[in-house]
């Protein structure tokens, strides 16, 4: 059986997120360790070039974006399911507006002074506009106020006594809304948030007992000798509605649209309304095949 492959790195929460999945999916995987801070020689040979954390690999495909790590793992153990039937709109609506405290948290972070000089250097090139430290301190009280308001309506939508934040079936919006409220406890600015939320405190305790499944460090040689030894098992598709009308073959270029935009070069081997496949070839991987989720992503013609 090919072993599920994360690269990742601790402290990342989008890292956690999909940690938190593995164990609600009580998957055995492997993990790789990656620098916070490029370089990034392994990884970005495997994803070429897409550096944001975490990755998924199995065998030869590559999976970037944990939107599209999601549904791969959905398919490699569809019980217990990430998506309850009737809750796709509304789970990708409440992901969305979860994952907006991420940001706000980073600024929050930055201005705590508990980023290294590396960290925020390497973030200066990965953010557009910058990642200014003085910037940061004006505007913690602005972000301090996004994160209370969000928090006060998942406090609201738990009160009534459901267990997650649809209902009584955990779905992928728990992990969403997760991942950004586990970094709030990094810091004592923003930790002291969550004192007053009792039924946020007790569903972070739900999400958090699912644990991480079974795990088995490997280092990143070994991951890309397992890539260069195995074939890709993305099928080959077109997607038909496709208002672009791209085809099976074409050369595209995809990069995330928020930063971190470093392009991926390759042949368009798979699509559907979700998600996009680029087959690449690397002289230390061989042929892989990278994954990507439509949403959020830049796709452009490779002329």
């Amino acid at each position: 059986m090919t072993p599920l492959i994360l690269h990742h790195y601790d402290i990342s929460p989008y890292a956690e997120k999909i940690r938190a999945i593995l164990g609600f999916k009580r998957l055995t995987w492997h993990s790789v360790h990656i620098p916070i801070v490029m370089p990034k020689p392994d990884l970005t040979a495997l994803t070429g070039g897409y550096r944001l954390t975490p990755v998924l690999q199995i065998g030869a495909d590559i999976y970037c974006d944990t939107k599209v790590i999601a549904r791969r793992l959905e398919r490699e153990r569809p019980e217990p399911t990430l998506f309850p039937p009737g809750t796709a709109a509304l789970e990708r609506a409440v992901s969305v507006w979860g994952e907006s405290i991420f940001l706000p948290l980073v600024t929050i972070g930055l201005a705590a002074g508990m980023f290294p000089d590396d960290f925020v250097a390497d973030r200066q090139k990965l953010i557009p506009g910058g990642f200014a430290i003085e910037s940061a301190r004006r505007f913690v009280p602005s972000r301090l106020d996004h994160i209370r308001a969000n928090l006060d309506l998942l406090e609201q939508q738990l009160a009534d006594g459901r267990p997650f934040v649809l209902g009584d079936a955990c779905s992928l919006a728990d992990f969403s809304v997760y991942h950004p409220l586990w970094a709030m406890r990094a810091t004592a600015i923003s930790s002291g948030a969550l004192e007053p939320l009792v039924h946020v405190r007790a569903w972070l305790e739900r999400i958090a007992a699912f644990g991480h499944g079974t795990v088995e460090e490997i280092n990143a040689a070994e991951a890309v000798r397992i890539a260069r030894d195995a074939t890709p098992e993305s099928r080959r598709a077109d997607d038909p509605g496709d208002p672009s009308r791209r085809r099976i073959g074409d050369p595209l270029r995809v990069f995330p649209e928020a930063y971190g935009r470093d392009p991926v070069a390759g042949e368009l081997v798979f699509a559907d309304a979700h998600e996009i496949a680029l087959r690449r070839h690397d002289p230390r991987v061989g042929e892989v095949v990278v994954h990507f989720p439509k949403e959020g992503m830049v796709i452009l013609p490779d002329a």
